[in-house]
């Protein structure tokens, strides 16, 4: 994972550096996440459902690191995780865009490692109940790792991939009580330079997930 136009690089699971402008920002280490237990995949599956307002609460640290480590986690000693991924690429980075800052998910460590300061909910979006969700993911796809793609096999596959990781999310929220909405419409080059992105990185999808709104 490189955030070119930043100097962030991730090395072996790590970041190697942080960014100027994410100075203000400390990394955050996750509790380890509960791999056990939670709601039967059927009573999920009949609750999964999409929701567009969420309450201004944050998610508690354990809720947090559950959340990412079903989206997206390591699940086996072999490194793979929790959704497929084309030819197993892992070309897919959780950003973790947070009211103080957005962050990349580092699953090896389960940690999240600074990207840059400042509240880019409504970025996240083009609705605006999107800057409501405490929590927003950003899938950004490193086109650099999807060695062997064509151009025409590039988007469809890098879209399906933050597909599979979104549809985790939808469970995983549906078993704990949250909400959450996937979003397609979103201003796509605004949030890649907010977020300092390189240009083989893509912005697919972004997801809000918070406690439903009463």
């Amino acid at each position: 994972m490189r955030y070119g136009r930043l100097g962030l690089v991730l090395l072996g699971g790590w970041l190697a550096a942080v960014p100027a402008m994410a100075e203000a920002l400390s990394p955050i280490a996750l509790p380890p996440p509960r791999t056990e237990g939670g709601m039967p995949l059927r009573e999920a599956l009949k609750l999964r459902s999409t929701s567009r307002a969420f309450a201004p609460e944050p998610l508690p640290a354990q809720t947090l690191s559950d959340l990412l480590w079903a989206a997206w986690g390591i699940n086996r000693p072999d490194g793979k995780r929790t959704a497929p991924s084309a030819r197993n690429w892992q070309e897919i980075d959780l950003v973790v865009v947070l009211p103080e800052g957005a962050y990349v998910y580092d699953p090896t460590g389960h940690a999240l490692k600074p990207l840059v300061a400042g509240d880019l909910r409504a970025l996240t979006g083009r609705q605006e109940f999107v800057r409501e969700a405490p929590v927003t993911l950003v899938y950004v796809a490193d086109t650099a790792r999807m060695a062997g793609a064509s151009p025409e096999q590039v988007e469809p596959w890098a879209f399906a991939d933050a597909a599979f990781i979104s549809q985790n999310v939808y469970l995983f929220c549906a078993s704990e009580g949250l909400a959450t909405g996937v979003r397609a419409l979103v201003d796509r080059p605004a949030l890649a330079r907010a977020l300092g992105l390189a240009d083989a990185q893509r912005i697919t999808l972004t997801q809000g997930v918070g406690f439903p709104k009463k």
